[in-house]
C-alpha cells in the first residue's frame, strides 16, 4: 500500500529493538516481546472504516476475512504476561488474522 514507508520502518525498528532488548536483559530473567495485532474493532478503527464498504475492505485484507475483537488481542497479551510464556523472549508475535500473509 502506498504511503506506508514510515509505518513499515517503525514496525521493523520495533521488532529489532525487541530482539536487542531481549538479548541484553535475558540474563536478568527479563523477557521482551512484541505483540503485532491486525485490524481490531476499536473506536479508532470504526472511525477509519466508517462505511459498510470500508469495513468489508478492511476485513478482506485479513486471511480470516474479519477483524479482531479487542478480547482476542488481550488474550495474546495475557499469554505473554503469564508464566505460560516463560521461555518466550525476543518474539514478534503476530496476532493479525493473517493480514501479514494475505494478498488481496
Amino acid at each position: 500500500m502506498p504511503g506506508m514507508a514510515a509505518y513499515a520502518a517503525s514496525k521493523a525498528g520495533l521488532i529489532g529493538l525487541t530482539q536487542v532488548l531481549a538479548s541484553e536483559y535475558g540474563s536478568h530473567n527479563i523477557r521482551v516481546n512484541a505483540l503485532l495485532p491486525g485490524g481490531t474493532d476499536t473506536a479508532a478503527a470504526q472511525e477509519f472504516a466508517d462505511t459498510p464498504e470500508a469495513k468489508e475492505f478492511v476485513s478482506n485484507l485479513h486471511a480470516l476475512k474479519r477483524i479482531a475483537q479487542p478480547e482476542e488481542i488481550a488474550r495474546s497479551a495475557l499469554y505473554l504476561a503469564s508464566d505460560a510464556s516463560s521461555f518466550t523472549t525476543g518474539s514478534a508475535m503476530l496476532v493479525d488474522g493473517g493480514i501479514s500473509i494475505n494478498r488481496v
